[in-house]
């Protein structure tokens, strides 16, 4: 041990006594900072992470592993030093052990040296330490491996720049073997054998945060093999020129041994996937917890099919495996209940065409140009997803995520594949599970508890409903297996003590068969079960059909296995002109929401939200009337949740921009629950780009352009300006809220509620009434408007949960108040149908619930546009990327208000939505610079160091040789 520390202090002083040691650090780091800010443009990618570092690390070790280890053994030939060493009492073994390690103690200082880039990017962004540590880790693995090369090949040669050459040339073809570039040429299967021999292609993996032993292993196989290459071919130099002898031949079989074992360890290892371990934050590479729950619902076997050409698209090829990987962990953890294949359909015709007819899986035609050819390939990048009769495909479209760099640059990375997967696992359980018994997932029991007069007091229709109703009723309890029970009790009974409970509890009123009518009765229906209660509504045609889509509908809240129903009220799109389009399409938003539940369109106009419905969604709303807005309220009475996009404006993106004052109808019924939006909108400091056409003249011609610009009307919402209690914003640590209204709460009458302050602006954000939204950079500072006196946080989305009163209560019933004023003024044209006819003989019954339960939620989000496909197609442009974060806070307010937490979860595990603060161009330099100047400090540090160990050790052999003169 003393001797193989004594080489290693021995090579590291001899590095370190010239300035050749200083010259080479340096032109490292130089050389990865280049890379890292100006090749990888850092500050235009916007992502909290430090994958330029490593991407060409690789590479970059291939030349510092050859440079430091070139001279090792190369030098020791030259100088005639090596027959000394190979004479002397020390070990070949320990001779190679120290050149070793004092190889990667410089890798080690060099990488030191690099720490302030992550740690300048944790200031400036959420970053993910785990990747981070997974990228050292492997840089110094991936640096052992490539110095033993070296060492071995230095052992063969006496010239230094040979070894140097030789070094590179077998570094290179290491990383070459599991290239992108190289694997493109071959087929899937060949391809995942190159890359698990490919240096690159396993460090990959590393960095990304998943520490798979199998990974490390590969290194230090490598590392085994040339170290025991290297004490061979000391220990043949130390009897070269002497007759071969058993000795000799037992050296050359012990090194055989040696390599044949390290290579077979590799295959052994291959099929262990478990043997890892994910170091990213909230373990965003492993199955979570809520995908196994899923899984372990399955009472049937579930297929997952993977359709991938081995002649893909070259970025998309990369993927195969990752996901390939990922499919296999389902399989894991299915327990026996998952079942996963991959096939090319090229290479089976019969299933080739059963995916095209069955489940409309057809080839993408990818087109692709390279410096050596252009093409254009067919090829499959799909996932089936199958259980029992139900089905769903994802395509490359809904697995991936592709960012421009610039129009010839684009990278593309898997979005969030366990997210996309586990969704479509949950749909077709659910789909499955719809089609059987409804009350195999309610774990509960639910008590139906009807409020219901006797028949003499109910209007005929009524009575013959309440009949149908005793039918429905008896049916499901007897399905229910003891799950279900039935009370009908009569408010007016026992002097009406039952009246005034409900009355006080539910906020139920008696109803009437018109405004003017004196009888009055009750028919209220609710259903009880885990501390939750659901009204359900009476159905609009009083039929017997809609009565029990009704109740169905109700049942399916309490249990955890059917899709659930989100109404989407949407204005009419206009088609608008000009460079940007209309903000009134939403269909962004609803294929997204179509993907997890079911969606069903409502206008409201009748009255009533649709029966199925668990969540009512409204974006952007327009002059409601009162029975549209009757409609909120009553859903919101029975204890719905009503979420919604709006603002007093309304854009005009024209030819010049503007905001234009817009009714939405719900202003007021805002108001009554204590939630009040301002006339006015908010500007921040702290936004987001906006794309702005730009006149220039060229030689004489004018030339439009597009200029990414400051736009303080797009206010930049961050980690510290949400809030993180509720889960409404997992996973997403930015969302920009376009053209958007300051929120004031009445704290008076929601004093009783939960109020969850979800969206908040910056404390430097100020507000303005003035519709002229268009920046003046001739008049106005940097921003293109007039900054504000007062400055403050404002409020941009709020959720509060808890009981309301409704809005109609001791206001004139909005449904008979229409039906009455019809008649008066003019008598209708007699029906052409028995529909018609039907329809106009059903009564309008005056019904209004006053008080809603606990469970009573409202969201909104003070902004008209920040959902539509204008916006968000502006706000990808920009980006480079898709941008769907307002989406997805929408789809985390309805799994919230679902008490639907699953999905949530593993939404907030995605990785790609860590940006960076908003910084201009003075602060990117500043941080810089500031990382050039901590790296010189460090090479400082290494400087003195290095001095004052040396005086050290002079010091020490001075005062060794003063004794030795005093004792002499």
């Amino acid at each position: 041990m003393n001797h193989f520390m004594d080489i290693t202090r021995k090579e590291l002083s001899v590095f370190f006594s010239s300035a050749v040691a200083f010259i080479f650090f340096g032109v490292f780091l130089g050389v990865t900072f280049f890379i890292f800010f100006w090749v990888e443009t850092f500050f235009g990618r916007n992502i909290a992470d430090v994958r330029p570092l490593f991407e060409w690390m690789p590479i970059l070790m291939i030349f510092l592993s050859a440079a430091i280890t070139m001279r090792m053994w190369s030098e020791e030939r030259r100088s005639g030093t090596l027959e000394f060493l190979l004479t002397s009492p020390v070990l070949p073994l320990q001779l190679v052990l120290g050149k070793f390690f004092a190889c990667l103690s410089l890798v080690a200082v060099a990488l030191v040296l690099t720490l302030p880039l992550p740690f300048t990017v944790s200031f400036i962004g959420p970053l993910d330490w785990g990747p981070v540590l997974g990228g050292y880790l492997a840089t110094v693995f991936l640096a052992a491996a490539y110095i033993s090369i070296g060492l071995f090949v230095s052992a063969r040669s006496e010239n230094q720049i040979v070894s140097l050459m030789i070094t590179t040339l077998v570094g290179g073809l290491f990383y070459a073997i599991g290239s992108d570039t190289l694997t493109g040429l071959f087929g899937t299967k060949a391809s995942e054998v190159l890359k698990l021999l490919g240096s690159g292609s396993r460090f990959e993996s590393i960095t990304r945060g998943v520490v798979d032993i199998r990974d490390l292993y590969f290194y230090l196989s490598i590392v085994g093999m040339f170290l025991s290459l290297n004490v061979f071919e000391l220990e043949r130099q130390r009897w070269a020129g002497n007759p071969s002898n058993s000795l000799h031949r037992q050296w050359g079989l012990l090194a055989a041994l040696f390599i044949a074992n390290f290579l077979t360890a590799n295959l052994w290892l291959a099929p262990v996937s478990q043997a890892r371990a994910d170091i990213t934050e909230g373990n965003i590479y492993s199955v979570s917890d809520t995908t196994r729950s899923y899984l372990s619902r399955l009472n049937e076997p579930l297929l997952i099919r993977g359709y991938f050409s081995a002649k893909t698209h070259p970025l998309l090829a990369p993927l195969v495996p990752r996901l390939c990987d990922l499919l296999k962990e389902y399989a894991v953890a299915g327990q026996g209940r998952v079942r996963v294949e991959f096939i090319d359909p090229i290479e089976e015709p019969d299933l080739e065409e059963e995916a095209g007819q069955k489940y409309g899986i057809k080839p993408v035609p990818f087109q692709f140009a390279s410096k050596y050819q252009s093409a254009v390939v067919n090829s499959y990048f799909d996932i089936l997803i199958k259980y029992g009769d139900q089905f769903e495909t994802l395509g490359f479209s809904d697995l991936i995520e592709v960012k421009f760099r610039s129009e010839s640059d684009l990278s593309v990375d898997l979005r969030n594949p366990e997210y996309d997967i586990t969704r479509a696992i949950k749909k077709v359980l659910y789909a499955y599970q719809g089609a059987g018994d409804l009350f195999d997932n309610i774990l509960h029991p639910v008590t139906f508890r009807g409020y219901i007069s006797p028949d003499e007091s109910l209007p005929e229709q009524l009575v013959e409903l309440k009949k149908n109703l005793g039918v429905l009723l008896d049916e499901l309890t007897r399905k229910s297996g003891g799950k279900f029970s039935v009370e009908i009790k009569d408010p007016d009974a026992a002097g009406g003590s039952l009246a005034k409970k409900i009355e006080s509890e539910y906020g139920f009123q008696p109803m009437a068969a018109s405004l003017f009518s004196k009888d009055t009765f009750w028919f209220y229906m609710v259903l009880e079960g885990n501390n939750r209660l659901i009204q359900i509504p009476l159905p609009e045609d009083l039929g017997k059909a809609s009565l029990d889509r009704g109740i169905r509908a109700g049942l399916k809240r309490f249990s955890k296995g059917f899709l659930k129903t989100i109404a989407l009220y949407t204005p009419q799109p206009t088609t608008a002109y000009g460079l940007y389009g209309s903000c009134k399409r939403f269909s962004l938003l609803r294929n997204a929401l179509n993907g997890e539940h079911a969606v069903v369109s409502a206008d409201l106009k009748n009255g009533m939200v649709p029966e199925e419905t668990d969540l009512l969604l409204i974006a952007a709303p327009e002059q409601l009337d009162k029975k549209q807005i009757f409609a909120v309220d009553q859903f919101l009475m029975c204890g719905g949740t009503v979420a919604m996009a709006t603002s007093p404006f309304s854009i005009n993106l024209q030819e010049r921009l503007s905001a234009n004052k817009s009714d939405s109808g719900l202003m007021e019924w805002l108001a009554h629950h204590g939630i009040d939006l301002g006339e006015e909108l908010v500007l921040d400091p702290q936004n987001t780009a906006f794309p702005i056409p730009v006149e220039r003249r060229v030689a004489g011609f004018v030339v439009q352009e597009t200029h990414m610009i400051e736009y303080p009307y797009f206010v930049d919402i961050r980690a510290n300006g949400m809030d993180r209690q509720s889960g409404i914003t997992t996973g997403i640590d930015q969302v920009t809220l376009n053209w958007a209204s300051p929120i004031t709460i009445d704290k008076d009458k929601n004093k009783d509620r939960r109020v969850i302050r979800l969206l908040q602006s910056s404390e430097q954000a100020w507000t303005s009434d003035s519709p002229d939204i268009q920046p003046d950079f001739q008049t106005h500072d940097r921003f293109g408007f007039q900054a504000g006196d007062k400055r403050g946080e404002q409020l941009l989305a709020v959720a509060v949960k808890g009981r309301f009163e409704s809005y109609f209560k001791n206001r004139p019933f909005p449904l008979t108040q229409d039906k009455e004023g019809k008649e008066k003024t003019t008598k209708k044209a007699k029906t052409k149908t028995d529909k018609d006819e039907k329809k106009k003989n059903t009564p309008v019954i005056d019904r209004l619930i006053e008080r809603s339960p606990e469970s009573a939620r409202i969201v909104l989000f003070a902004s008209n546009s920040f959902l539509s496909d204008t916006v968000l197609s502006l706000a990808s442009g920009g980006l480079g990327t898709q941008y769907l974060n307002p989406v997805n806070m929408v789809k985390n307010t309805i799994d919230w208000s679902l008490e639907d937490q699953g999905l949530l979860s593993i939404r907030g595990r995605t990785h790609f939505s860590r940006t960076l603060l908003p910084l201009n161009r003075s602060a990117q330099v500043f941080w810089e610079y500031l990382n050039y100047g901590l790296a010189a400090l460090g090479l400082l540090a290494v400087w003195m160091t290095h001095r004052w160990m040396t005086a050290r050790a002079t010091r020490h052999y001075q005062s060794i040789l003063s004794v030795k003169g005093v004792l002499q």
